[in-house]
Order: structure tokens, then C-alpha cells, then sequence
């Protein structure tokens, strides 16, 4: 695997637990917990749990001091002068899980919301935030026995922080809201008897610091990089079959031409072109040859070049988001040997914005490509010999069938859309709050547009898959090919081939999902 790229792509290795001690969790660890298929294990060691004791010592010291402490014994946001005598300060944290129930919209998903859990666990974890360990078992608690806030996705303008998504999953620790939790909603005190929990009493400071971060943009990116890297191998995969069906040049992805631009991940998606191309015959045998085709068109022979943006973007876009999850984003902070609460703005969500812009682009340009490709497979004027539409009908009826000509529609839809959702959410900062918000990220609306257009460029690849296992199925001699044998195997295994008329959203949707749960990746 080249350098820098050398953890995207890669096979991926069935983690037993999480452990939870104030380092690193790598987005392997974040993926496989938001899936369900790991549980997190707070560290027993000393140390740990006496780094957070510090924190919350320093907290205290604080507040017995009558030290201003932001949003503790104050007010929040503009309202930070207004002094609380200290019996007000827990009953000030009880009402900012109420005041920001005021998220809009569907739910964000299961695998989106578990991720932000795990990553304010992380958050807090890291010993800067004055919480006790207690918090932490209740955050630890929810995850492992499958309680999970019902979480409005809409709401957030990424400073400070997600306070309102994050108020979602404060309040569903304290018993309160909704939960999703065997698979039913249920209100949230019901489904934690039901767990064998008990509703969490915060202890002052700890709904700020639940909620003052930057944890649902930061979960949200996690789950779309994951997906993004299933996609990124599904489109090479698609991009190979199709040059199998069009009789496309293999040389087009020579080591040569990646050593004259060696961005690596260019080089990279040219080497996984190369190896889906290996074939047992001559591979002028399979290619085209003329002067009208003595050079594919862009969206197959820059496929390595379009491709690997989304690559190299994964590269340095994965580092980014597992800083910001691994990062203490709340405000204040409190370390030791600083005698004052530290007020700044961690929660400033700039980092995930910025690498969320980036990766709804280059996703959106990986469906362009792809449904690019989906307009050659399905025009017979330069399908260099493919039925129109890739209609498998011969004789009389074959003009009563229309094979892909509806499918080719969709992907040009959903193309479209993709790419009108690229414009950069960071650009759109709004003063809030009585502009003491007055300059925000919009990291969390970049990662939700970043979700929505992968979601739509799973899909435009999934028809592209379907479209050219077809067209190779018509060309023939794929097993020619083996490693492209297997892939034209495995979507047969989704979706069986369009002989006649007939519905075909479950079969881009049965393929879309394999490709966003990694089922399509092989490698």
C-alpha cells in the first residue's frame, strides 16, 4: 500500500472492545462500535480515572472560590455575565437540555448517533472537562446495551459545538426524550428501566460538557469516511467492468503514466484497475481497435485521475476527523497546573467542515464519472457494439423492452442532485445567539451534506454496477477476467440480469446497501 494511503482501502480487522483510557480510538474502533459490533471497556487503571478526578477537583476548587466558571455558576453565551448563586448551579445545567430541545427534521441514523456518543465519550474521557466517572459509565452503558437517543438532525450551526443534537443525548441520560432501544422507540425513563438502568443526576458543569462540542459533526464524518472508502473500491470495480464491456484500453492505467503524476492515490486506483484487468488471453483479444478508438473517453481512461482525488482526499481527511474525535472540544477546560478554568473555543468545528466540503465534492464527482460511464454502456452509437439501452430481448418483442433506458434516467437524477449539494457549507457562517455566535462553522450541515451525497452516489454506482455486469454478460468472455468474473458473481448474488420489463428499485437498492456496509469492496 503506497505511504499516506496506507489505512485507506485496507482490510479491515474485527475489533473485540474499545478501550476507553484518554488515547487515541482510531475510526476503526469508532466504525465498529457505531455498528454494534464491538462494546467499549473503560480503563481500570488509576492513573486514568485520577486525571479525570483532577479535572473535576479543579471544577470544584473553582466553584468554592466563587470563581466566574462559563456556563457553570454564569449564564450561557451572551448571557455569560449573569451570575448564579451556587444552589442555582445544577438546576442551570438541568435546563440547557430543555431550552435546546428545539431540533428540526428526521432523526439522524442509529450507526450517526451511536458514533457521536462514542465520540463525546472520547471527549470527556480525555481528562479536560471536570466530569466524573460516573458520566462516563452512563455514556458507556447506553452504547453497550443498545440505548440510543432519537437525535433531530437538524438544528446546528456547529458553534458552539452541537449544542442542540447533543442536547438530544444529554437528555436521554437524564430519562428524558426518546430512545431507540430493541428496536422500538420508546420514551427514554421506560426503555433504561427496561436496560436495567437508572436516569443520570448531572453534576454541575457536566450538561455543558455534554453538549458544548463538536461530537454529532464528528460522528456523522466518521460513518460517511467509512462509507466513502467502501464506494471509492465499487466504482473501480464498476469503472473495470466497464471497460471489459466496452472493450476499453487497459494501458490507459500503466505504472508509467502514474510515475509522471505521482499522486498516490491516482497511482493507487491505476494499480487496482490493472489487477480487476489481469486476463488469462491477450488483452488485444478484448480491446477495440481502430483509429476511432484509439483512446477511451475521459470518464474510463482519467478514471484514475478522478478516482484518486476521492483517495487521496480519504488520506488526509482521516487523520482530520480522528483528531476532532479524539480532541477535548468543550469549553471551559481544566488542567493541571493552570489554577483558572480555560475559556476558549475548541468547539469551533472548522476542521470537519472544511474536510466535509472536500468530501461531498469529490464523492459527487466519483457519481459524475459514473454515470458518465452508465451514458456509454447504454448508447449504442458508442457502446462499440452493445444492444441500446442493454436490452437482452432478441426477435420480435425485443422493441416492447427497455432494459436500462429508465435506469440511465435515475442515475442522471441523482447525479444532479449530487452534485448541486457540493456547494461549501463553511461559506455560509451566520451570526446567532445575539451575535456573540457571530462567526460559526457549519461543520455539521457540511457533514450531513456530505452523508446525503454519498447515500447518492452509492446509488449512482450501484446502477452502474448493474449496468455493466449486463453489458459484460452480453459482450462476453468475462471469465477472461476472473477477478471480474467474481465481482459480476457477487451483484448476481443482489440482483439477477434484466431480461425483460420490470422494476428495478430493490435491485439498486439491495446493491447500494452492499456497498455501503463494504459488502462490495473484496479487497
Amino acid at each position: 500500500m503506497l505511504k499516506g494511503i496506507e489505512r485507506v482501502s485496507g482490510k479491515k480487522q474485527r475489533i473485540k472492545d474499545v478501550l476507553i483510557d484518554g488515547t487515541t480510538v482510531f475510526l476503526d474502533g469508532i466504525i465498529a462500535v457505531a455498528r454494534g459490533e464491538a462494546p467499549v471497556r473503560l480503563s481500570e487503571r488509576p492513573a486514568f480515572r485520577e486525571r479525570l478526578e483532577r479535572s473535576r477537583r479543579g471544577l470544584l476548587a473553582a466553584l468554592a472560590a466563587d470563581v466566574p466558571v462559563y456556563g457553570v455558576n454564569t449564564g450561557y453565551g451572551k448571557s455569560c455575565g449573569n451570575r448564579l448563586k451556587i444552589n442555582a448551579v445544577l438546576g442551570n445545567g438541568g435546563n440547557m437540555m430543555r431550552f435546546h430541545g428545539c431540533g428540526t427534521g428526521a432523526p439522524l441514523g442509529i450507526e450517526e448517533t451511536r458514533a457521536a456518543m462514542l465520540c463525546r465519550l472520547i471527549c470527556l474521557a480525555r481528562g479536560y472537562s471536570g466530569v466524573s466517572w460516573a458520566l462516563l459509565e452512563q455514556l458507556a452503558a447506553f452504547l453497550n446495551r443498545g440505548l440510543t437517543p432519537v437525535v433531530p438532525a437538524e438544528g446546528s450551526v456547529g458553534a458552539s459545538g452541537d449544542l442542540t443534537p447533543l442536547s438530544y443525548i444529554l437528555a436521554a441520560l437524564a430519562g428524558e426524550r426518546d430512545v431507540v432501544y430493541a428496536g422500538q422507540r420508546l420514551p427514554a425513563r421506560r426503555a433504561l428501566k427496561r436496560a436495567g438502568l437508572k436516569p443520570y443526576r448531572f453534576g454541575a458543569k457536566e450538561p455543558l460538557a455534554m453538549i458544548n462540542g463538536t461530537s454529532v459533526m464528528t460522528g456523522i464524518a466518521a460513518v460517511v469516511l467509512d462509507r466513502a472508502d467502501y464506494l471509492m473500491r465499487a466504482a473501480v470495480d464498476a469503472t473495470a467492468l466497464s471497460v471489459h464491456a466496452l472493450q476499453g484500453k487497459a494501458h490507459h492505467y500503466h505504472p508509467v503514466i502514474g510515475e509522471a503524476k505521482p499522486f498516490p492515490g491516482q497511482i493507487h486506483v491505476a494499480d487496482r484497475l490493472r489487477e480487476r484487468l489481469k486476463t488469462r488471453t491477450p488483452k488485444a483479444q478484448l480491446e477495440c481497435e481502430g483509429p476511432e478508438t484509439l483512446q477511451d473517453p475521459y470518464s474510463l481512461r482519467c478514471a484514475p485521475q478522478v478516482v484518486g482525488v476521492l483517495v487521496d482526499a480519504l488520506a488526509w481527511i482521516r487523520p482530520w476527523v480522528e483528531i476532532e474525535a479524539n480532541s477535548a472540544n468543550d469549553n471551559p477546560l481544566f488542567a493541571e497546573g493552570v489554577a483558572h478554568p480555560l475559556m476558549g473555543g475548541n468547539f469551533y468545528g472548522g476542521h470537519i467542515a472544511f474536510a466535509m466540503d472536500g468530501l461531498k465534492a469529490a464523492l459527487a464527482s466519483v457519481a459524475d464519472m459514473a454515470d458518465r460511464q452508465v451514458a456509454l454502456l447504454v448508447n449504442s452509437q458508442v457502446s462499440r457494439g452493445l444492444p441500446g439501452d442493454l436490452v437482452r430481448v432478441e426477435g420480435p418483442e425485443r422493441f416492447r423492452h427497455h432494459g436500462f433506458k429508465a435506469m440511465s434516467i435515475t442515475a442522471s437524477a441523482l447525479t444532479a442532485e449530487a452534485l448541486k449539494q457540493t456547494m461549501p457549507a463553511a461559506s455560509f457562517s451566520r451570526s446567532s445567539e445575539s451575535h456573540n455566535q457571530d462567526k460559526v462553522s457549519m461543520g455539521t450541515i457540511a457533514a450531513r451534506d456530505a452523508d446525503r451525497v454519498c447515500t447518492l452516489a452509492e446509488r449512482v454506482v450501484a446502477i452502474h454496477l448493474l449496468a455493466a455486469a449486463q453489458a459484460c454478460e452480453i459482450r462476453g468472455r468475462i471469465g477472461d477476467r476472473p477477478a471480474l468474473a467474481k465481482r459480476v458473481a457477487a451483484i448476481r448474488k443482489l440482483a439477477q440480469p434484466t431480461w425483460k420489463d420490470r422494476p428495478m428499485d430493490a435491485d439498486i437498492e439491495a446493491v447500494a446497501r452492499a456497498i455501503s456496509r463494504g459488502d462490495m469492496a473484496n479487497g
